[in-house]
């Protein structure tokens, strides 16, 4: 039996149909004992995105962004969010929308990206799917400031680090964004060993 044998649609009202959607969904759920059990779930329907990390392995530096997120301010997060570069897909391939994200938000044209990753970040209310990439860069390929697009609300600043730095910013608190997070443990791991 698979989940999909499990679940019964019933009702699904959307309840706001702005910058994403929110739907409440009424659906039948069979439990492990057999039982169908009736349940009600509001979920936050987000397109699929995909991170990034640029790291450069000779220098044991990574690059982050730094930018006012107001869902972490409405939460007490009095502070730029430190973060791995990040953005939507828009129905694009994710190599290809990560790599022109890398740009827009970073300034750097990033050549080789490679994919190590996916992840559902909050699977009880958020549909949204992320691809995790890293890409090894080199100082000659920053082609702009990065900073985002202004006409999209951005203004990132763009931060280069060490590798200890960043762990470190983990452990004491000042990186608090779960994409960075798994990014750089992963670069802890897999690449600065």
């Amino acid at each position: 039996m698979t989940i999909s044998d499990r679940v019964r649609i019933k009702d699904v009202r959307v309840l706001s149909d702005g910058w994403t959607t929110l739907k409440n969904t009424t659906f039948e759920y069979r439990r492990a004992n057999g039982e169908w059990q009736t349940q009600h779930r509001e979920t936050y329907e987000r397109d699929n995105a995909a991170a990034i990390l640029p790291y450069n392995r000779a220098q044991r530096s990574v690059i982050l962004v730094k930018q006012f997120r107001l869902p972490a301010f409405i939460r007490g997060y009095d502070d730029l969010l430190i973060e791995a570069a990040a953005g939507v897909l828009d129905n694009a391939e994710p190599e290809l929308r990560i790599r022109a994200e890398a740009e827009e938000e970073t300034g750097y044209r990033l050549h080789h990206v490679e994919k190590v990753f996916e992840a559902f970040m909050s699977p009880g209310s958020v549909t949204e799917k992320l691809h995790f990439f890293v890409a090894e860069y080199e100082p000659s390929m920053r082609v702009s400031d990065g900073g985002g697009l202004a006409h999209e609300g951005e203004e990132i600043e763009v931060m280069e680090l060490s590798i200890d730095e960043a762990l470190a910013m983990i452990a004491d608190g000042r990186i608090i964004d779960g994409k960075a997070i798994m990014l750089l443990q992963y670069a802890a791991l897999h690449i600065f060993r």
